[in-house]
């Protein structure tokens, strides 16, 4: 489903910036994931407060977070890193989803998962 989105930024970006796409591109699909991340465990994290479960501690939680996102980062700098990104180019067809809502759907995870963590 998210290569669906690496391929759209980045055949958006390429016409204009040439190799530099690449970078955006993947910027854009760890910062998409790991928003998505965030805003479950935040979830999660609310839910749980909110049923009085003993859960783990707060720092466990960001240590655990951070132990997330550095996997996420290494698997997409894995996956979408020559071969597998040019199968994905020409597998997927060009659908013309706007730039504009696939930059909201990061930010849009990312401000619900700050306003889960206000949860006390």
């Amino acid at each position: 489903m998210l290569d669906k989105y690496y391929i759209a930024v980045f055949n958006y970006y390429k016409k204009s910036l040439g190799k530099r796409s690449l970078t955006i591109a993947q910027l854009y699909i760890n910062f998409l994931e790991l928003s998505i991340v965030l805003a479950l465990g935040a979830f999660f994290m609310a839910f749980a407060i909110q049923m009085k479960m003993p859960t783990m501690s707060s720092t466990k939680f960001w240590i655990l977070l951070v132990l997330i996102g550095l996997f996420i980062i290494s698997k997409n700098w894995m996956r979408y890193n020559g071969k597998k990104r040019n199968v994905l180019s020409v597998k997927l067809k060009r659908n013309e989803t706007s730039i504009y809502l696939l930059w909201l759907l990061p930010v849009g995870c990312f401000l619900l998962a700050v306003i889960l963590l206000q949860v006390q």
